[in-house]
């Protein structure tokens, strides 16, 4: 029978409840949260309720559930990179409550059944929530529209082809004219044909290594084309995965013009550029799409964090099986983990600097996702459910030891040793993961 919990004493931040203080938060059996402590009474401490379990949160942060609005579940079609079940568990492990599934997998998740189907996975198997996203074409060819009502109406949050580029432009006109009906967003997968057969970034790095280059303007070209037609249909549009100080500066006009644009970075642009290739030459764990650009470009995605042009951290979680990845660097598959590791390094490389504040994580992992694909608001305040993660910002961890939750190990941090683990996650009253071990 579920019980109450209790989590004493922990530093509460939710910028959206104008919060950060230290305070007791108790949830109900309901896995609602049934009341907050108030911080300007001593310690913002609870009265236990009789059979309650209290969780004792000294020193750690309280955060209203992170979300990860750009994971790769591979299921169905490659479960021996990843599972519903494994996936999630790394989600759970990182500190996420919540992720968004993509729908490039065999087959494309492009109709209701397939909706349906990864939603009984996600009921029977996931240690976290699960919101299913689309594909915008049939089979992800770009030459017809998926089903896009019929997956709105099944619990598709969003549409994209990601992974692939909807290169036709008339065809991703008529996708945001009909995916606007359904209240949802276009996700961009920006990579114009331009980027054709590229390795790594286009410059001198791709010169000295001798492998093929992808210009920074593939990139660019495609993000411009899609603020255009996001200006012609009203679609509200989110671009995945963004890395160039160019597209950035074209989502900040977009909107500083008022458009219903938004955008997301990955861990590993905002941590790792192209010089990372010099030093571990030929390292397959740094092969992603789009790849790793200029430390310009790097500085430019830390300033979007803070400047407020970015949305929100996504991991873009791309298993793949270690063979795969054992092979030269231009027949490897593009791509890296990083559901275990994104809230740790944000820690780590921003928070413990001074550059980001607590808020500013909440507001990257928590709202602003929430808020880009329109999902179920998540807050630390009396009725919500009980969507949270606590924080232990003093644990020092080395990335790999005792191995990952995820079916697959392509992580670039490998062996790194980072600060902070999530010690508690909590999905809707219920513990996934019990002092740092995931449980669901």
């Amino acid at each position: 029978m579920p019980t109450q919990l209790l989590l004493r004493g922990g530093r509460l931040v939710d910028p959206a409840e104008g919060l950060d203080a230290v305070a007791d938060v108790l949830v109900g059996a309901d896995g609602a949260i049934a009341a907050v402590g108030d911080p300007a009474a001593e310690a913002g401490a609870l009265e236990v309720p009789k059979g309650a379990t209290v969780i004792e949160c000294a020193e750690k942060v309280v955060l209203p559930g992170p979300v990860d609005v750009h994971v790769h579940l591979r299921e169905p079609g490659r479960e021996d990179e990843e599972t519903v079940a494994t996936g999630t568990r790394a989600a759970a492990r990182g500190g996420f409550t919540a992720v968004c599934a993509m729908p490039n997998t065999d087959p494309a998740i492009d109709d209701g059944a397939a909706v349906r189907a990864l939603l009984e996975s996600a009921e029977r198997d996931a240690a976290v929530r699960v919101h299913p996203v689309g594909a915008l074409t049939r089979r992800r060819a770009g030459e017809a529209l998926a089903e896009i009502g019929e997956m709105a109406a099944t619990g598709a949050v969003a549409f994209t082809d990601d992974g692939s580029w909807l290169a036709s432009s008339r065809m991703m006109r008529m996708a945001m004219d009909y995916t606007k009906r359904f209240g949802v967003p276009v996700l961009s997968h920006a990579e114009d044909p331009l980027a054709r057969g590229g390795a790594v970034n286009e410059g001198e790095v791709s010169t000295l290594l001798g492998l093929p280059g992808w210009p920074s303007a593939a990139e660019e070209t495609a993000v411009a084309r899609d603020i255009r037609l996001c200006e012609l249909t009203g679609c509200r549009l989110h671009v995945q995965h963004l890395s160039t100080a160019g597209s950035l500066e074209l989502v900040r006009r977009a909107k500083a013009a008022g458009m219903p644009v938004t955008c997301e970075v990955t861990p590993h642009h905002l941590f790792l550029d192209e010089t990372a290739l010099l030093q571990r030459r030929y390292d397959t764990a740094l092969k992603m799409n789009p790849p790793l650009r200029t430390s310009a470009d790097r500085e430019a995605l830390v300033a979007g964090l803070t400047d407020g042009t970015v949305d929100c951290v996504a991991t873009d979680h791309a298993p793949h099986a270690a063979h795969e990845k054992e092979m030269e660097f231009e027949l490897a598959p593009y791509g890296v983990t990083g559901l275990e590791t994104a809230l740790p390094l944000l820690a780590t490389r921003l928070v413990a600097p001074g550059t980001l504040s607590w808020a500013d994580v909440a507001r990257l992992l928590c709202h602003g996702p929430r808020s880009a694909l329109g999902l179920p608001e998540v807050r630390l305040a009396a009725g919500f459910a009980a969507d949270l993660t606590v924080f232990d910002p003093e644990a020092r961890v080395e990335v790999g030891a005792g191995g990952f939750e995820s079916r697959s190990a392509n992580s670039p941090w490998t062996g790194e040793r980072l600060l902070g683990r999530a010690t508690e996650v909590l999905v809707g009253g219920k513990p996934v993961v019990r002092s740092g071990k995931v449980v669901a």
